[in-house]
């Protein structure tokens, strides 16, 4: 008798913009997850896989040649095609879930909000790359640009992206928000800009109240 395919896993995000503590809260959201016995696999955005690496180097670096948010946006798109083709879907079919520092919504935000892509260019190369993949759920880290940027700058040399204006800034936390309000049962929003161990705390709680809703359903 043929063993039976294993349940899909779960597919978390976690989004902000610079500053709103994403590294030290993903590794909350992990550590929940695994407390509750979850198979998981940690990854980011860009990147993800050998060749997404590579091209999250080529979108980051501060190079001698300006580049075009089309190009960026492009850029974004061909290694979040990789990542979601060469290892996230993979890992949802084999039942293990997978936790992402940033994904789709990156783009509405970054090079939709931040940079003026027009929505519908970033919907038509997400419908590309990701062939209908949606996250499970997504954590929004939200903090006011002024506390994010205070933050990130004892965080030593900023990449491209992070060297940005604040009124950029500024635009990323707008869509981010707006993202939010379209999509509320996805979304679960949290004050950042209370101290690190409030933050903790809450992420774990809606860590644990997405896996009480996830059971319910599944």
């Amino acid at each position: 008798m043929t063993p039976a395919a294993p349940a899909r896993g779960r597919f978390i995000t976690l989004e902000g913009i610079e500053g709103v503590g994403k590294t030290t809260q993903l590794k909350r959201i992990v550590s929940a997850l695994e407390a509750r016995g979850v198979d998981v696999l940690v990854t980011r955005e860009p990147g993800g896989t050998p060749t997404a690496e590579r091209i999250r180097g080529l979108i980051l670096e501060h190079g001698d040649e300006p580049m075009p948010a089309s190009a960026e946006v492009l850029l974004v798109f061909a290694a979040r095609a990789l990542h979601v083709d060469n290892l996230i879907r993979p890992a949802l079919e084999a039942g293990r879930w997978v936790v992402s520092d940033r994904f789709v919504d990156a783009s509405h935000a970054y090079q939709g909000g931040g940079r003026g892509v027009p929505r519908a260019m970033i919907e038509a190369l997400a419908g590309l790359a990701l062939n209908g993949l949606v996250p499970d759920a997504t954590v929004l880290l939200d903090a006011p640009v002024d506390v994010g940027l205070a933050r990130a700058d004892g965080r030593g040399d900023r990449d491209r992206i992070e060297s940005e204006t604040a009124d950029f800034f500024e635009r990323v936390r707008a869509r981010y928000l707006e993202l939010a309000r379209d999509e509320p049962d996805r979304f679960v929003v949290i004050d950042a800009a209370q101290s690190a161990e409030a933050v903790g705390v809450a992420v774990e709680s809606a860590v644990h109240d997405l896996l009480d809703r996830f059971n319910k359903t599944s």
